[in-house]
Parts: C-alpha cells; sequence; structure tokens
C-alpha cells in the first residue's frame, strides 16, 4: 500500500474528517478508505473525459510535415510570430 500526502484547505479537512467518521466509524482507517473513495471518483470522472481525447504516441511524428508548404524556414516564421505579437501587445 502506497501513501500520498496531499495538502488542502482547513475547511476542507475538517469537513472530510467528520464525514469519513461519520461514514466508516472512528477507528483507524476510515480516512483511508474515504480518501481512497474519493480518489477512485475523482480517477474515473476525469478518465472518462481524457478517454474522448486522441493522444499520438509519438507527438513528434504526429505534427511532422504540417508546415511543409508553407515556404518558410521555422526561424522565419517564429520572427514573424514574434513581429505579430509585439503589433498586438502595443494595440
Amino acid at each position: 500500500m502506497a501513501g500520498i500526502k496531499v495538502y488542502v484547505r482547513d475547511d476542507v479537512e475538517e469537513k472530510f474528517r467528520k464525514l469519513a467518521m461519520s461514514v466508516y466509524g472512528y477507528g483507524k482507517g476510515s480516512l483511508s478508505k474515504a480518501a481512497e473513495e474519493a480518489f477512485l471518483w475523482w480517477m474515473m470522472r476525469h478518465e472518462s473525459k481524457l478517454g474522448e481525447v486522441n493522444i499520438p504516441e509519438d507527438p513528434v511524428a504526429a505534427i511532422r510535415g504540417l508546415l511543409s508548404g508553407v515556404g518558410k524556414r521555422g526561424v522565419e516564421l517564429q520572427h514573424e510570430a514574434r513581429k505579430i505579437r509585439a503589433v498586438k501587445a502595443v494595440a
């Protein structure tokens, strides 16, 4: 079993302790059970969202060749982008 140390606001910690002990009792392990349940619920909620995102195994291969038709080198594009950002910052 692994341990995780987390920092939360005092009011969150106090409410979590009270609820965890109300649900699981005042014995040893009640906070761990409640925290594990909270972690599992959080992971399940976010995994379903991330399952919709297609993350390529090799991100470099995924973007290779995207700018091949532009006709400018990367350094030239960087300088052009810097000028555009400077104009927008002044405006």
